[in-house]
């Protein structure tokens, strides 16, 4: 394998650009295809190919919807309505497909998304690069008292940089076994690769719509997803907003920075608008959900609330 970042897994070319095209083109993600977006110290994403874009959620819609959707003045309008009213199928006609570099942690988390066509690298057959990742000293935390499965308080200096030549020594040792393991013993590859570890970078290609590629975007560029999978994410973000940019204005405004808010919520909002003070026990709402209610809205959770003891 090759261990340069434009390595690929089967060479896909480029277009000649002596030869015109009958589809529908973006030229924003036109200049995108191939191009290298560098990820964490080793990883990239590269656009190898596209379909569609905001033209084509129009187009599908209003095949979809007929004359009804003549009501919608422009395409923006449409688009806001059909993400707004989660008409999710018209955003399924665009495609994207991925040659993605990454540690095998990060790959193993992004793979729970199903909704994709995924081929990946094989180590059976190919011999993985001595590629590992390293996470950057601000980046090294203990583990958080609050939070199972997330991070703390950040490890001071002296302690960083030991716990950094840990992780970097183990990998070094790892990948010179799995080398001997190839060359002295000649061990197939399928076994030779047992001792690696899961910061070594894997490849692959992944192929998904927009609709689901949006709900990606949605977990993984929360705050709450992993660092390492979120600098995936935050750089595919940059590029769905140049391929699709009134569908992510769309998704930004009714996804990603909105909120969701159940029946009691509503209840409780209605009783602070009218000059109430809501009882949550009464409305069947937890704490837990007021507090994200009062987040939502900005305002202190102990004031103009009315809470009765249960009995």
């Amino acid at each position: 394998m090759n261990t340069d970042n434009t390595a690929n897994l089967g060479d896909t070319g480029q277009q000649d650009p002596a030869v015109s095209t009958l589809r529908p083109t973006v030229p924003a993600m036109e200049s995108a295809l191939q191009q290298v977006f560098p990820c964490l110290d080793h990883g990239f994403i590269r656009v190898v190919d596209y379909m569609g874009g905001d033209a084509a959620v129009v187009q599908a819609a209003r095949v979809s919807f007929g004359s009804g959707t003549r009501s919608v003045r422009d395409d923006r309008g449409l688009i806001r309505y059909l993400m707004r009213h989660r008409h999710t199928t018209p955003f399924e006609m665009c495609e994207i497909k991925l040659h993605v570099k990454l540690p095998i942690f990060v790959a193993r988390q992004w793979i729970r998304h199903r909704t994709a066509s995924v081929n990946e690298m094989s180590a059976r057959y190919s011999i993985l690069d001595g590629e590992f990742y390293v996470p950057a000293q601000p980046d090294l935390a203990r583990q958080s008292r609050r939070n199972r499965q997330g991070r703390g308080a950040v490890l001071d200096a002296a302690e960083a940089s030991r716990v950094l030549d840990i992780l970097r020594e183990h990998s070094l040792r790892a990948y010179a076994s799995y080398e001997r393991l190839l060359n002295e013993h000649g061990l197939a590859r399928e076994l030779a690769r047992l001792n690696l570890n899961l910061g070594f970078y894997t490849q692959w290609y992944w192929k998904i719509d927009l609709h689901n590629l949006l709900h990606f975007l949605a977990l993984r560029t929360h705050p709450h997803a992993q660092r390492e999978i979120r600098v995936y994410a935050d750089v595919l973000a940059d590029i769905v907003q140049s391929w699709v940019p009134l569908s992510w204005e769309a998704f930004r405004d009714y996804r990603l920075e909105a909120f969701t808010v159940s029946r009691q919520q509503i209840e409780a909002l209605k009783s602070l608008l009218r000059g109430q003070e809501p009882d949550i026990v009464e409305l069947g709402l937890s704490g837990r959900e007021w507090r994200e209610l009062c987040r939502i809205l900005d305002m202190d959770a102990e004031a103009g609330v009315r809470v009765r003891k249960r009995t």
